[in-house]
């Protein structure tokens, strides 16, 4: 079972996320996959905005200008951008990948002033918060739980990252987080209203109510202590000192709970295996202001919005322009060289490739960092996913089905193995639009292996694809869904194979994953790395996996690079000390 840091904020804890709630494992097993850890923070098509709008005029009398423009090609950037005349002389960052975790940091910087360039291998923006469509479907590519939206505090870093480029998107509501449905019949709502959630806890477990009550309140103390603090980069100390003269308690609390373990604490109050053992897969669940919001037109929505208000405010965006390494001069990333041999330059290089990629990849002879080394030995690549997507006909839901479910019908031990556990995203039931008339999408993803899909002649990796998802299908139609087989419409199957190839994953993977107990945030890099001028943003830095984790992940990218190109104050001293103070902590993770 998992066992994260208590301050982790991912669908996931501080050593995963500080938009999210604090990650609530119960046990001592750090290999639960993390996009398990939090489901909640996580994603191809045409031109038009599925919903909502983008500007970068002004308001005027209620009326939202729509200003757009044109997508550009890879051999357009330089004739809009006046041809790149010199290093680090046309661009002020160059970002690679157009994930959220890149576009919110591209975003980010554009506003702040500076010249960004976005180099997307793909047609479209998303990445894993992509979408694509097929006879009539809008398929989400990734996880439909979608936090952030909402208009209060400081954990909305999706409508913040919007409305920082001028763009709002209309969303739904969603009354129910997750509809668990767990071994010897435990059905558990998540509800969006707290009370009402722990109300229908305390009904399985009247004998843990107390504990119940201490447990959650623990996690809203860093949860309110989190969404009282502005978020930006932890790498940057004059915003930590400004943070703690401000908001004192606040950060205490947040440091007394940095280095716990949310399975320990649970521990503390709480006696019951299957309540612990729920607490474990109830990681998956966080609780912001607003709870979860649905963008309407579909999550891909979030990616196109924020590239064209990157557009907007005069930075660029360049799909089809595949990275295949990043150019070193003396020690420092000063460009990137894309696969047709084309070069472009700036003052700093941000990856929203993998750690794995990144380093693995697209820095050819360059020896690992002793950063890099140090996080590799605490952290390995999750799992991939097995995905699919999937058509019915709508009378095969019962009218009252939630959106958002997680089966483990059997067995508790089967909640870490491949293919034990599943979870079940129907966007339509907030959306119609997302289908022809008549029809639900099912999304089902489940952990998998690259391994168990190596080394298979094409014809058997497609017996293979359909072997296994007649088997979940068969679990769906028995626990939820009878006659679900016979309502299929359409049905398409990604594998962690497909997973690499669209989504240029290392191994399909969604991330790291500790190899052991984590003493927190302490072994989870931040942005910066021991190349200057290199910084890598998303999944596989802090906080973790999940749209708003790499949201925040942007955010912080963003400071600590304005910062560092001179658009935010900074301190060279501070900035020495306390970049060798955070080296240090993570050498003893």
């Amino acid at each position: 079972m998992l066992n994260s840091s208590f301050l982790s904020l991912s669908e996931h804890t501080f050593s995963h996320t500080p938009h999210h709630f604090p990650t609530r494992s119960a046990s001592q097993n750090p290999n639960l996959h993390p996009k398990f850890q939090s489901l909640a923070f996580g994603n191809r098509g045409g031109s038009e905005f599925p919903s909502g709008s983008c500007s970068n005029t002004p308001r005027r009398k209620g009326v939202l200008v729509v200003r757009s423009k044109s997508t550009l090609g890879v051999e357009e950037v330089v004739v809009k951008g006046g041809g790149v005349k010199g290093k680090g002389e046309e661009f002020d960052a160059i970002v690679i990948g157009s994930g959220i975790g890149g576009l919110v940091a591209g975003t980010q910087l554009a506003v702040k002033g500076a010249r960004v360039l976005v180099l997307e291998k793909y047609v479209i923006p998303g990445g894993s918060s992509g979408f694509y469509q097929r006879d009539g479907y809008t398929f989400d590519v990734g996880s439909s739980v979608m936090f952030g939206f909402s208009d209060k505090g400081n954990l909305n870093l999706i409508t913040q990252a919007l409305e920082a480029v001028g763009c709002r998107m209309q969303v739904v509501p969603d009354p129910t987080t997750v509809h668990f449905h767990l071994p010897n019949n435990l059905s558990v709502r998540v509800h969006k209203e707290y009370d009402k959630f722990i109300e229908e806890l305390t009904s399985y477990f009247p004998h843990e109510k107390e504990g119940i009550l201490k447990f959650y309140g623990e996690c809203w103390k860093i949860f309110n202590a989190l969404n009282s603090l502005e978020l930006k980069s932890l790498e940057e100390p004059l915003y930590l000192f400004g943070q703690f003269f401000r908001r004192p308690l606040e950060c205490l609390t947040l440091a007394y709970y940095l280095p716990q373990n949310a399975g320990a604490i649970a521990r503390k109050y709480i006696q019951d295996p299957q309540l612990l053992s729920f607490i474990d897969a109830e990681v998956l669940c966080d609780r912001h202001f607003g709870g979860i919001n649905y963008p309407l037109g579909g999550v891909g929505g979030i990616a196109k919005s924020l590239a064209k208000g990157l557009v907007d405010q005069g930075s660029e965006i360049v799909y089809k322009a595949n990275v295949t390494s990043i150019i070193i001069e003396q020690g420092k990333a000063v460009g990137v060289r894309l696969s047709n041999g084309r070069e472009f330059f700036a003052k700093t290089i941000i990856s929203n490739a993998t750690r794995w990629d990144t380093f693995g990849k697209l820095l050819k002879g360059v020896p690992l960092p002793k950063e890099e080394e140090n996080f590799q030995k605490v952290y390995v690549k999750a799992p991939s996913f097995l995905s699919i997507h999937m058509g019915v006909k709508a009378e095969v839901l019962p009218p009252d089905t939630d959106c958002h479910h997680f089966v483990l019908e059997s067995n508790w031990s089967k909640l870490e193995e491949p293919y034990g556990s599943i979870f079940l995203s129907i966007p339509t039931v907030l959306d119609s639009s997302l289908a022809p008339e008549g029809r639900h999408i099912l999304h089902i993803f489940t952990t998998s292996s690259m391994e168990d899909w190596e080394g298979l002649s094409r014809v058997e990796y497609e017996a293979k694809k359909q072997l296994v998802a007649d088997e979940i299908t068969s679990r769906l139609e028995n626990k939820l869904f009878p006659g679900l087989r016979s309502s299929i419409d359409f049905m398409e199957v990604g594998t962690p194979k497909t997973h690499r190839r669209y989504l240029a994953r290392d191994e399909g993977t969604y991330g790291p994953m500790p190899r052991r107990i984590p003493k927190g945030l302490l072994g989870m890099p931040f942005n910066t790395t021991g190349i200057d001028g290199l910084y890598c943003v998303g999944d596989s830095c802090f906080p973790g996996q999940g749209v708003i984790a790499v949201a925040f992940s942007g955010v912080m990218c963003a400071h600590r690079v304005a910062a560092d190109i001179g658009l935010e104050k900074k301190s060279p001293v501070l900035d020495s000390m306390l970049l060798r103070l955070l080296g240090w902590l993570r050498t003893m993770a």
